[in-house]
């Protein structure tokens, strides 16, 4: 074999292997400069210093992550607050660049190839954003016309997703603001899958739902995957659900992934509490040295 056609042959593997993924990250990192905190009380001489020069500190919120996730997967991020969850999130949906590494959704770049790559993903976050004197019914078409979904059957979409979410159609056409907080995530939800996004992104979509509205999301989002063989990513604060969803988990902390694997694989790396079987929970605390409720 010559070493043209080698050459060829490499390349042309590398670039099924890419594309065999739904998504593919290879050694990402964002860092953000900020003020430095002072550790106490300043004197007035330190504190003209911080307003005319302020010293700053790198704040490595995604440091050198690679991950891969398969079509049809659910690939759960865990992680404390201010842990780097969301910047990576971010990342995969381009509202970040990185500074460093490379981000491929179904073998596209996201950084070189963003617009294509917005057209088959969508997002949900915990602090999705409304127009609140406007109804579900009203938000959710106004969003669908933005991506080109006439109206009539944005409002047929609309009305099947959010009755298979547990929300009630005769509150449809009732304005956000008077929609509980549980009502008002499931309408975010709702928004996201209008367009029948092939990755979907979702950062902590449970946090702060009742009982009844988590088990209904989480059901919906099982769901999705078995109806469209959708890729989701899944952040979470939830250690059940997270047992619950996802086919492989990764633990985050200070920005780098510290564990990666099924339940069953990280929990058999635990040691046992006094006899009884190690949980996710036990896990994640042997391993970060904190628990999950604590902030950075």
């Amino acid at each position: 074999m010559s070493r043209d056609l080698e050459v060829f042959n490499l390349v042309k593997a590398e670039k099924v292997e890419d594309l065999i993924y739904g998504l593919a990250i290879r050694g990402v990192t964002k860092h953000f400069h900020r003020t430095k905190r002072a550790n106490s009380k300043p004197r007035l001489h330190q504190k003209f210093r911080q307003i005319f020069k302020p010293e700053k500190e790198v704040i490595r919120a995604v440091d050198d992550i690679s991950l891969e996730v398969n079509i049809g997967e659910i690939y759960g991020i865990l992680g404390a607050n201010g842990s780097g969850k969301s910047t990576l999130i971010r990342l995969i949906s381009t509202l970040l660049i990185p500074d460093a590494g490379s981000i491929h959704v179904f073998g596209d770049d996201v950084v070189t190839d963003s617009l294509k790559v917005r057209q088959v993903m969508n997002r949900v976050s915990v602090e999705a954003s409304f127009f609140k004197r406007l109804s579900s019914a009203e938000n959710l078409i106004y969003a669908a016309r933005l991506y080109g979904i006439p109206a009539p059957e944005a409002e047929r979409k609309s009305k099947q997703i959010l009755e298979r979410l547990g929300f009630d159609a005769d509150r449809m056409n009732e304005e956000m603001e008077h929609l509980s907080r549980g009502m008002q995530q499931k309408v975010a939800i709702a928004r996201a899958l209008l367009t029948t996004p092939m990755l979907l992104l979702l950062d902590e979509p449970t946090t702060g739902l009742d009982p009844k509205s988590k088990r209904d999301v989480q059901a919906f989002i099982e769901e999705i995957r078995r109806e469209r063989n959708a890729v989701i990513v899944l952040t979470t604060h939830d250690m059940a659900e997270a047992e619950r969803l996802c086919d492989k988990i990764a633990i985050i902390d200070r920005g780098r992934f510290i564990a990666e694997g099924t339940v069953e694989e990280l929990i058999a790396s635990a040691p046992s509490q006094n006899g009884a079987p190690a949980t996710l929970e036990d896990v994640f605390i042997a391993l970060t040295g904190k628990s999950i409720e604590e902030e950075e």
